[in-house]
């Protein structure tokens, strides 16, 4: 038998996987032809493939030696150093490949992906493109490029990506994946439900794949089919950190259902929550500082009950968690800065225009003393708009991008500030990981997010005055802070409101309007009786909600309250009309056009509120336990308005009936509200004690 003969029948046994039979008759080659490049060159791939990387460097460099012309020596080693991570050493064998065959498309591809794992994003996206347009069909390269697409934030072009690789290659496991996780990102839950069950048809041992399964079904509040994914997750993968994390929020439904007990739920995620401690406390997971702010306990919030000792705990989990990251990232240690300026850094995802930043961040952009204080702002969003821009150019520092968190941490410890401070903590991943560390002498969490951040590494929160109940120190874990009056500088939005398209909303313009702008999750069960009781009073009359971007969630709220209505015997559509949100003006104008706005019990709208106060539309609110239930009460009060707060549920029906059924008691509120609620804008005290309270603690430090 020939030399030629024999390399192939070694290849057709490498080609089937039986290396032990190639690797001996490529020993015969070389045998019988010392130096024999072919088979040096699988010799050493044979190496590489059983872990033998030193050998098989040295058998593909004598293979080179030999023949220093072929292409695809050079790429193999380049795969050699690229399993080691040498980079630079697979990049110059890569490079070496495409001098030699400028149309080389898998060393291309083989370069994009050294430059993606350098972050090198436009010198991968280039690569990748040369490699597709030698070779379309290199379903790889489709899959590279649109997983760079995904790390800069590029969705769009990243599944377009994706979708021309599983055109190729429909079994393409991570293009699927990748793009079911772009799509749960954006709350498309049906597409992303499809993408993660194909995967799972495909590798149905995928703990991650189930994880994020969980996730979608909770995000279309199916919460019992969440929390089976989790526990299949944990099942396939005890050690899957994530998932555990993410079991133990799912706990607490974001709508709840007809059958779903509030009191049930908020057991078990105290129950899961002892779980996670006692696992932590026996499992050291180096990642873990990844799931902190993942799945937050958001919607415990929106249950009427003092949260403190739970959101503790949570709040301890996610401070050592993150306590480990720090341990291991070595950050040099930076005396604070003895200038005598004192140095407020802010960090926020919503420094654009959201409630938040409409609320609560504007008034402080515009009026802190800049003689007394730099704001160094650090935007961990990625949306930008002219608010966005704005604050920019009132800032002493800009920083914002798709960072990560070491980039964050380095961009805040640079700037040394004396107080740090999160307007919202609870809504945004990376905020809620950097709010768990230490990075600044005076750390502070306001009312963005109304509810204690249980973290040991907070010290104060900034609330006000017309919000707190006695005693609301013990509904913190923070120092509370509490500014005078609204505690905020605002000021009205000044939308032209539109008239709206009643009948084409499907709105009875002849019928009482009461609007009910608040999300899904704001309405518990147990107030559900409200809607029944003000019906039955009234008799024909519309309740308005408005249509949640997820629109799963408001499915879930409809079919709540449609049972209660068939309980009570009456037609639900003739009662309640879903319609979808509304642009500024439009919705200025269906506020303009109604009778009454319903403000949700347990967890208020302090945005809302205002807009109606704005547009002279009357409030009715059940003053709330804590602080969260209590914003359109504040608003209220500081409008002398307080017949308007009631203090029960019946109290809360009462007055709803009477603003529709008596047209001069809503005139003489409305005029009320014309006359007073200048009161309530430009108030410039909460800010000038905010700067008080700033000095203090900084000089204290």
């Amino acid at each position: 038998m020939n030399i030629e003969q024999s390399m192939k029948i070694a290849m057709r046994h490498y080609q089937s996987g039986h290396l032990s039979q190639a690797e001996s008759i490529f020993k015969e080659i070389i045998q019988l032809r010392a130096g024999h490049p072919g088979a040096l060159h699988f010799l050493g791939i044979i190496s590489h493939r059983r872990g033998d990387n030193e050998i098989a460097i040295k058998l593909i460099n004598k293979a080179i030696r030999t023949n220093a012309f072929n292409p695809a020596f050079y790429n193999s080693i380049g795969n050699i150093y690229m399993a080691m991570n040498k980079h630079e050493e697979a990049l110059d064998s890569y490079r070496n490949a495409t001098r030699l065959k400028p149309d080389y498309a898998g060393a291309h591809y083989n370069i994009g992906n050294i430059f993606k794992v350098q972050s090198k994003h436009d010198q991968a996206i280039a690569c990748y493109q040369k490699t597709l347009s030698l070779c379309p069909e290199f379903f790889d390269a489709h899959l590279g490029l649109g997983n760079v697409f995904l790390g800069q934030g590029k969705h769009d072009e990243a599944i377009a990506c994706y979708q021309k690789g599983l055109l190729l290659k429909p079994d393409l496991i991570e293009a699927r994946y990748n793009l079911g996780n772009i799509f749960l990102e954006q709350g498309k839950y049906a597409q992303a439900l499809v993408c993660y069950q194909k995967v799972l048809s495909l590798k149905p041992e995928s703990a991650e794949t189930y994880s994020n399964l969980g996730k979608t079904y909770s995000g279309q509040g199916q919460h019992d089919q969440a929390l089976a994914c989790y526990q299949k997750a944990l099942s396939l993968k005890p050690d899957f950190i994530e998932a555990r994390w993410a079991l133990t929020k799912a706990q607490i439904p974001i709508v709840y259902g007809s059958d779903d007990n509030p009191a049930e739920c908020r057991h078990g995620f105290s129950r899961e929550l002892a779980v996670l401690e006692r696992w932590l406390d026996t499992n050291q997971i180096e990642s873990g500082y990844s799931i902190v702010g993942n799945n937050p306990p958001f919607y415990l919030a929106y249950q009427e009950e003092n949260n403190r000792d739970l959101l503790s705990r949570h709040g301890e989990l996610c401070v050592r968690l993150m306590e480990d990251w720090w341990v291991k990232q070595r950050f040099p240690y930076t005396d604070p800065a003895q200038d005598g300026i004192i140095r407020i850094g802010l960090v926020s995802e919503q420094i654009r225009d959201h409630s938040v930043w409409n609320a609560l961040i504007k008034g402080w952009f515009q009026h802190l003393d800049r003689g007394r204080f730099q704001l160094h702002v650090f935007h961990t969003g990625t949306v930008q708009d002219k608010e966005t821009a704005w604050a920019r150019t009132h800032s002493t520092s800009f920083s914002q991008g798709r960072k990560e968190l070491h980039q964050w941490v380095e961009d805040i410890l640079d700037k040394q500030p004396t107080v740090l401070i999160y307007p919202e903590i609870g809504m945004d991943p990376m905020t809620a990981k950097l709010a768990s560390l230490r990075l600044a002498p005076v750390q502070v969490a306001s009312w963005g997010h109304p509810e204690t951040t249980g973290l040991p590494t907070i010290d104060y929160f900034l609330s006000a005055e017309d919000f707190e109940p006695p005693g609301a120190q013990d509904n913190y874990t923070e120092r509370l802070v509490s500014l005078p009056h609204l505690g905020c500088c605002y000021y009205p939005l000044m939308v032209d409101a539109t008239e709206p398209d009643l009948s084409g909303m499907g709105i009875d313009s002849k019928l009482p309007i009461f609007l009910c702008p608040g999300t899904p999750f704001k309405y518990t069960p147990q107030y559900d009786r409200i809607f029944i009781e003000i019906s039955r009073r009234v008799g024909r009359c519309q309740f308005i909600f408005f249509t949640h971007r997820f629109r799963e969630l408001s499915d879930k709220l409809r079919q709540r309250l449609q049972r209660v209505f068939e309980q009570a015997h009456m037609d639900f559509s003739n009662y309640c009309v879903f319609i979808p949100w509304q642009n500024s003006s439009v919705y200025y104008g269906l506020m303009k056009r109604a009778d009454v706005v319903l403000d949700t019990i347990g967890f208020s709208g302090f945005n809302t509120a205002m807009k109606a106060i704005e547009c002279g539309l009357p409030i009715v609110t059940r003053e709330g336990r804590f602080m969260r239930g209590r914003l359109s009460s504040g608003i209220l009060r500081r409008m002398r308005l307080t017949e308007l707060i009631a203090a029960n549920e019946d109290e809360y029906i009462a007055l709803a009936v009477r603003l529709v059924q008596d047209a001069g008691y809503r005139q003489r509120i409305r005029q009320h509200i014309e006359a007073v609620r200048e009161d309530l804008y430009g108030d410039l005290m909460p800010v000038r004690a905010l700067e008080e309270f700033l000095i203090n603690v900084a000089t204290n430090k």
